[in-house]
């Protein structure tokens, strides 16, 4: 059931009333309070596996975001990081990362979010098909910073609205990525790291996927490319950049699934260039080679002799 819009919910880029996100809002602030509380005084951290974290941070955020979203939209089903596995049956589904960016966290590292994103799956959807994301709130506990966006509705930044960049090639981009804290030895992203460092303006890892996609929605980075990632990494983000009208999809330029193993966002000018450098590094093919300062520069003069 959708719930019913109310007056006081304030309007989107659109002009027209929020149907989610005000909600989700201030259970995605609250839960940041209690983050930021914890981060302040110091955690003890855990195992779940051989390398991943997880703290008392972590399972304490999402309990409340649990039972927040129980109360504020009582039909809605909740799968969180942490195991919540609620009402999976119900046409809209919470994916919740109650802490992105853990590592960061247990480090005293103060990159980490809270990410909520809602998916809209009407009846008959198969169990392996994705529905449509709806709503998106990824919040930024040490910045204060909340990202929001609903489908058709655009995408905001502490209510006002946000894009992507602009920036029309891959060597003035400024682009991110991120590497699994398990099995990292049998990943293959450092050779893609190497390559895209070299061809970029630069590659940051900063170690929260799904602030990496609020900051290419807010036009901070360009692109964003990760292996093996969940849907509670990224279902909020993808929407974020959809929104802010950017490009998501896979390394082959395929349509993005949230089971996908792959996931590369764009601020869509860079999108081929950067689907074109994947296809050639799976393939084994030679690469063209990385222009020198001079030939960078004339290039850029050329462009903006033809844009002028």
């Amino acid at each position: 059931m959708t719930p019913a819009l109310s007056p006081a919910q304030p309007p989107s880029e659109t002009g027209q009333a929020l149907v989610w996100v005000p909600k989700a809002s201030a259970i995605a602030r609250e839960a940041g309070a209690c983050l930021r509380e914890f981060f302040s005084q110091g955690v003890v951290t855990e195992y779940k596996g051989d390398v991943d974290l997880v703290t008392i941070a972590d399972r304490t955020s999402e309990k409340l975001i649990r039972e927040r979203l129980a109360e504020a939209f009582p039909d809605h089903g909740v799968y969180g990081e942490e195991g919540t596995r609620d009402r999976m049956e119900g046409e809209y589904r919470w994916y919740v990362d109650p802490l992105d960016g853990t590592t960061n966290f247990a480090h005293n590292f103060p990159q980490f979010c809270v990410s909520m994103g809602l998916e809209h799956r009407p009846p008959g959807t198969a169990s392996d098909k994705d529905g449509v994301l709806v709503a998106a709130v990824i919040y930024d506990p040490m910045r204060d910073e909340l990202y929001t966006a609903e489908r058709g509705r655009g995408a905001s930044l502490n209510g006002r609205p946000i894009h992507v960049s602009r920036i029309p090639v891959l060597a003035e981009s400024l682009i991110s990525t991120g590497f699994p804290s398990r099995k990292r030895h049998d990943s293959p992203n450092v050779h893609f790291y190497q390559e895209f460092t070299l061809r970029s303006h630069g590659v940051r890892r900063a170690g929260s996927a799904a602030l990496d996609l609020a900051f290419v929605a807010s036009g901070r980075l360009e692109a964003f490319w990760e292996f093996n990632l969940n849907p509670w990494d990224t279902a909020a983000g993808i929407l974020l950049v959809e929104e802010a009208g950017g490009r998501v999809g896979d390394f082959s330029g395929g349509p993005f699934q949230l089971n996908s193993k792959e996931v590369l966002v764009s601020n869509g000018l860079i999108h081929e260039e950067l689907v074109v450098l994947f296809k050639d590094m799976f393939a084994g093919r030679d690469l063209s080679p990385i222009p020198t300062p001079q030939e960078f520069a004339q290039r850029r003069a050329e462009r903006a002799a033809t844009a002028g």
